[in-house]
């Protein structure tokens, strides 16, 4: 008589039901963690920091380029441009397209402008709330142009 390889050893592995079991729990807990992502928690921090770079970015161009660069906050969009008597829109590094950052849904940033000479100081010290999930606030120093 012959037994069988399975008979007196036991088999390994999991059965279907197990495996079901599992990718339902999964799938909940997935659900869960999802809704519990703030979206809006991202966008608001992700714009402070665009803005910040974008406010670091126009001091070095106007350093770099010893002329004025003008930040202008308008319409929840942050955009560099040259002042008169050129007063033409910077470009976006490395194409020809106006430099101009907007704002995500759900996201502001209060109008105002100001402007950096050529030696990289702001016209005047000036702090820039951007608002969302919470408040992120970008602060440019007076005297140095310094952006935290």
């Amino acid at each position: 008589m012959r037994r069988s390889p399975l008979a007196g050893s036991s088999a390994a592995g999991f059965t279907l039901t197990e495996l079901v079991v599992v990718i339902i729990i999964a799938t909940v807990l997935a659900a869960f963690a999802v809704a519990r992502i703030d979206r809006k928690g991202f966008d608001t921090e992700g714009y402070a920091n665009q803005v910040a770079a974008t406010v670091r970015y126009a001091q070095k161009l106007a350093v770099a380029q010893r002329r004025s660069v003008t930040v202008t906050v308008s319409g929840n969009s942050i955009s560099l441009t040259y002042p008169a008597p050129v007063s033409a829109a910077v470009m976006m590094p490395p194409s020809t397209d106006p430099y101009v950052i907007s704002a995500p849904s759900g996201v502001t940033i209060a109008d105002a402008s100001f402007t950096f000479d050529a030696l990289g100081r702001p016209s005047a010290g000036t702090t820039r709330t951007v608002s969302g999930d919470a408040p992120r606030t970008i602060t440019i120093e007076a005297e140095t142009g310094y952006v935290h």
